[in-house]
């Protein structure tokens, strides 16, 4: 991996670019910096020329993988191809250069768009009002249940409960948790979904919500949602759920018409922003009427053919974030759900669902499949033949697909399939694509049987092959200079 640093092309000497320290265009330096900020000491740069340095960053670019270079099968993240208008539009100028500070007549455009935006998600799911303050998914959720515990403190008592299903997404405990509340974990039932009976027994005056996935993290749809939901409300409890598998319900099943008191959106999965790399995220939440007076502030109307922004919700929780949220993810969403249209949200969900069955009825015959239904849009499967025949684990296997120029899917996870192996192929994948996703996938199940050796110790193509991770534990090191 030496190859691919910087300082591996130093020699002392070489200068990328010349400075006279007193003649810097017409300027002394001094003039420019004062001398206090100057260096007094080298900053242990590498010393390379500029054409050097220009090439090494290029190579290095080219090693990145990206949803323009090829597929991304991790399933509950919606790694999909976005649109390129989506990025034009958010690259404008009258986008870009605002300010948060500026007066509501000077940023009018931009209003109509958080305020449209927001018509748009709640007619598309549902819900009576919503927020777009929130920056992240973990974010929404956290939103989410301060609004559960203030709706529960407005009634008298904030109580003391969460229950998460084991097939929810891992953040759900923490935002929980950061809430003030305890959790209570609902175990799954042979079919993979919620124990209906179990959540009867467990649902009471103490429990303030429970916050669902749905489709869960299995991939599987929760068809005693409407149900769940009654057996919270009977006790005064309320269902959140989990919005970041959305992915497979646009345009076929609304949410806040099934039962949900509060959904987060993942407008940066669902709605198109590129995914990944911490950020920017957008998680806003909708929720039903009863809840809209809890919402942060401020939020925005509409007075004629003028937009505000209004701070009267007299039990908000307040801001959850520096003004707005993240308002170019939101220009990206608002411009994918413009293009498409309304009413062909479904067509995403359809192909996506699609897409996951078909991968699933290719490879369910070399790997094995825990619950064996049709799922939605992700499928689990796991290597627990491969392990338990000939001691290959998931991580062998994930690892083996990087050999074939495939990022690897999601592994692990969910916790309660044993070397699971997490897949989701979105809609925007081609039938070609997922056929040599599949062709790889079925190649690997043969190598691990005729070649045991060369699948437990791969990669072998990558520019960085297999880490030692116990020892990386043990004596981790990432500063190269020392």
């Amino acid at each position: 991996m030496d190859k691919y640093l910087i300082f591996k092309r130093s020699k002392e000497g070489t200068k990328g670019i010349s400075i006279n320290r007193n003649n810097y265009y017409g300027k002394n330096v001094s003039e420019i910096i004062p001398e206090k900020y100057l260096r007094s000491k080298k900053a242990g740069l590498p010393n390379v020329g500029v054409q050097d340095t220009v090439r090494h960053f290029i190579n290095l670019s080219n090693l990145n993988y990206h949803i323009d270079k090829n597929m991304y099968p991790l399933g509950s993240c919606t790694m999909k191809y976005n649109p390129k208008i989506n990025e034009r539009t958010a690259n404008l100028n009258g986008f870009t250069a605002i300010h948060p500070l500026q007066s509501e007549d000077s940023v009018q455009g931009a209003l109509e768009v958080m305020y449209e935006l927001g018509e748009m998600l709640k007619e598309a799911t549902g819900f009576d009002d919503i927020t777009l303050q929130p920056v992240a998914g973990a974010h929404g959720e956290y939103t989410g249940i301060m609004l559960i515990r203030a709706y529960q403190e407005a009634k008298g008592n904030p109580r003391k409960y969460i229950i998460i299903p084991d097939s929810a997404h891992g953040t759900n405990p923490a935002s929980s948790v950061m809430a003030g509340y305890q959790t209570i974990e609902i175990k799954s039932n042979e079919n993979g979904l919620v124990d209906i009976e179990k959540l009867r027994e467990i649902v009471n005056e103490d429990v303030a919500g429970m916050m669902i996935t749905n489709p869960n993290t299995l991939g599987l749809f929760e068809t005693n949602i409407k149900e769940i939901a009654e057996i919270l409300h009977s006790k005064g409890a309320l269902l959140y759920m989990d919005g970041a598998n959305l992915n497979a319900l646009l345009g076929i099943v609304k949410p806040g018409e099934i039962g949900a008191d509060i959904l987060h959106f993942n407008l940066h999965k669902t709605f198109s922003t590129p995914h990944g790399g911490g950020g920017p995220g957008g998680g806003a939440i909708a929720v039903k009427s009863h809840l809209s007076n809890f919402l942060p502030v401020p939020y925005i109307v509409k007075d004629g053919e003028k937009y505000k922004l209004m701070y009267d919700r007299e039990k908000s929780i307040g801001k959850i974030h520096s003004f707005y949220g993240n308002f170019l993810v939101m220009v990206r969403a608002y411009t994918y759900l413009k293009m498409i249209g309304e009413e062909y949200l479904g067509e995403i969900s359809k192909n996506a669902i699609i897409n996951a069955n078909y991968i699933k009825s290719r490879l369910e015959k070399y790997y094995n499949l825990k619950y064996k239904r049709h799922c939605m849009h992700e499928v689990v499967l796991d290597g627990t033949l491969q392990k338990n025949n000939y001691g290959v684990k998931t991580m062998d296997i994930a690892k083996r697909i990087l050999d074939y120029g495939f990022h690897a899917p999601t592994i692990y996870f969910p916790l309660i399939v044993h070397e699971a192996i997490m897949i989701e192929p979105t809609e925007t994948e081609s039938k070609e694509t997922i056929d040599k996703f599949c062709d790889v996938m079925i190649k690997i199940s043969k190598e691990i049987e005729e070649n045991t050796e060369m699948v437990k110790s791969a990669p072998h193509n990558t520019p960085l092959k297999r880490l030692n991770n116990v020892l990386a534990v043990k004596q981790l090191d990432i500063n190269y200079m020392d």
